[in-house]
Order: structure tokens, then sequence, then C-alpha cells
């Protein structure tokens, strides 16, 4: 790892969506691993996808851990959304292209001022592709929305 580099990967899943619903979360810093999950009772995916960054920007920001943030996330939805989309909600009075209320809006606000405070590099990683971290983040997820989560490294 780079030295004041903070890597994170993040996941989010759901069971029926909306269903039981989970998200995971890997923290690569100053040597560290740190693994988050997290589970709701009745969530979308899409939801599960946007709370895994937001709970990892938040967790480097209440343990003040500091560098360059660099968030993996195998949702085109996040990615897109946060670094493309966002811009023309908050300008169409969070409306979207079809103009309509813009879905999840509360959980967008946060994850952009998180976004706007820390400034992390957004990178997509292809899904279900093999890729050791990526995979275990989805591990983490499901198995939080399973309510069965599996050990955590701290």
């Amino acid at each position: 790892m780079i030295k004041d580099k903070i890597i994170i990967y993040t996941d989010g899943a759901a069971r029926g969506n909306p269903g039981p619903a989970g998200w995971g979360v890997i923290l690569f810093f100053d040597g560290k691993t740190i693994e988050l999950g997290g589970r709701k009772d009745h969530a979308t995916n899409n939801q599960m996808e946007l709370t895994a960054p937001t709970e990892a920007l938040k967790y480097a920001k209440k343990h003040k851990i500091s560098g360059a943030i660099e968030i993996f996330s195998d949702s085109k939805y996040v990615i897109l959304g946060i670094t493309e989309w966002i811009y023309n909600w908050q300008k169409n009075n969070w409306r979207n292209a079809a103009k309509k209320p813009v879905l999840n809006r509360e959980l967008w606000e946060e994850l952009y001022k998180l976004t706007e405070e820390l400034k992390p590099k957004w990178t997509y990683v292809e899904g279900h592709s093999g890729h050791k971290h990526n995979d275990r983040v989805d591990e983490i997820a499901t198995s939080f929305a399973d309510d069965a989560p599996v050990k955590l490294k701290k």
C-alpha cells in the first residue's frame, strides 16, 4: 500500500430487492485492514450500494484517517451518480432526466457532502469477476443481508 493512501472497497446487497439487505466495506490504510458491515431489514440493493461508501467515509472522518482516498465499487449507479449525475439532479431541484424525483435523495445528499469534504477518487471494478477484495465486500454485504454476518477484520 502507498503511504498516506486509503483504499476502500464497497458493496451492497439485498435479498428480494427490496428485502433484507446488507453492506460491506474494506479499508486499507497505514498497513491496516478494517472491515465494516451492516444490515437493514428492508432496503434496496441501490440503497445498500450507497450506504457502503457513506459508512466508509464516515469511518475515515471519525477516526481522522488522513490521505488520498480511492473508493472501488462495482456499482455504476453509485459511481456515475456521484461523479456525473448528481450535478444535474441538484441543478434540476433533485429531478432526474425523466423529470421524476431522484430516488434515495437523502442517501445521495449525505454521500455528496462527505465526497465534497474528503474528495475520494471513484474507481469502477467489475463485480463477480474474481477480484479478491471486491469478492470479500460482496461476502460481507450478503452475509449481513442473510442475517448471518461473517467475522470482520478489525
